[in-house]
């Protein structure tokens, strides 16, 4: 199931397995002021979305947004890639239920690793905010950028870490 919690507390519980060595060394820069990533992060217009190819198979999607109400949102999942979003800046609500309680609407795989569900009435709520992360497997259906209260800009890295044999 879904890990989330500060990005210490997050680097803390997964920092020893090597698949997310990329990952966390990428997140390490982003929140250094004044690195490369951390100014690229900064730069990313609104309503777009900028890929940095990381090692091991790893990629990061810097997204820039405005979150939205629960009911434009979309239930996902993936199977290829595990991911690990954390907030730069602004705040969303990340919504998250087992796979297997969520109700398939479409399977876009393997072409674009996603399977999109019904949004179940109620489900597990994390609140994120600046250096807050969640780590979401393929059983954790997700609805991202959902706002807390009213819609904001909020900063975002996904990072796209291969599942690989390890599950």
């Amino acid at each position: 199931m879904a890990i989330f919690g500060s990005l210490a507390a997050i680097t803390t519980q997964v920092g020893a397995h090597s698949k997310f060595e990329a990952a966390l060394k990428y997140l390490n820069e982003v929140f250094t002021p004044g690195s490369v990533a951390n100014q690229r992060i900064q730069r990313v217009p609104e309503g777009k979305t900028e890929r940095v190819e990381l090692s091991g198979g790893a990629f990061a999607l810097e997204q820039v947004y405005r979150s939205k109400a629960r009911n434009e949102g979309i239930f996902e999942s993936h199977r290829a890639y595990i991911d690990v979003q954390v907030i730069f800046s602004g705040s969303e609500i990340i919504e998250v239920n087992d796979i297997a309680g969520l109700a398939l609407k479409e399977d876009r795989t393997p072409a674009q690793d996603v399977l999109l569900y019904q949004v179940p009435p109620a489900c597990t709520q994390l609140r994120l905010g600046p250096g807050d992360a969640a780590i979401l497997y393929p059983v954790d259906g997700h609805m991202p950028q959902i706002a807390p209260e009213s819609p904001g800009l909020v900063r975002k890295t996904v990072i796209k870490v291969p599942v690989g044999d390890g599950r």
